[in-house]
């Protein structure tokens, strides 16, 4: 079955006149939804009033593989933008999760305790990893739009 699917996309990619190795993620079904910001670490922020849901993108789940484990913060921890607050394990490799805005930890997805793979089946919506009270709302101006973050993330698979 999987050789079949390969054998799709490369056909499908002939005809497209593109090669499916140089664009990868034209074979992805993942979408990069409008109403979120991101940061150049791979995270998201869905800004609610002065509070923000938290988590990684898409494409960062893809990149790790499946998850294994998800370390998460305390409820009250003080987080930074651009600072480390957790850490996401997979059968890969073990990455930081960096946070897009400044404040405090209000609330944390519990769930992802026991069903980390969350993380990689619904990545912007159950698999969100912490929700923060923003401390500097003008903080969300510095991450980038979607369209943005899709030629960001275009460019980062080009580079490798």
């Amino acid at each position: 079955m999987a050789s079949r699917l390969l054998w799709a996309s490369r056909a499908a990619a002939s005809r497209l006149r593109i090669s499916p190795l140089l664009h990868p993620r034209l074979f992805s079904s993942s979408e990069i939804p409008k109403e979120l910001k991101y940061a150049d670490s791979h995270e998201w922020a869905k800004a609610e009033g002065k509070s923000a849901i938290i988590g990684i993108t898409d494409h960062a789940q893809d990149h790790l593989g499946d998850v294994v484990y998800v370390e998460l913060p305390e409820v009250g921890a003080a987080v930074t933008q651009g600072g480390s607050f957790g850490a996401v394990e997979s059968v890969k490799a073990t990455s930081d999760i960096n946070s897009p805005v400044s404040g405090k930890v209000v609330e944390i997805n519990e769930e992802l305790n026991s069903s980390p793979g969350l993380v990689n089946s619904s990545p912007y919506d159950k698999g969100w990893i912490i929700k923060v009270e923003i401390s500097d709302e003008g903080e969300l101006n510095n991450l980038m739009g979607p369209n943005d973050y899709s030629e960001f993330c275009d460019k980062e698979d080009g580079a490798h």
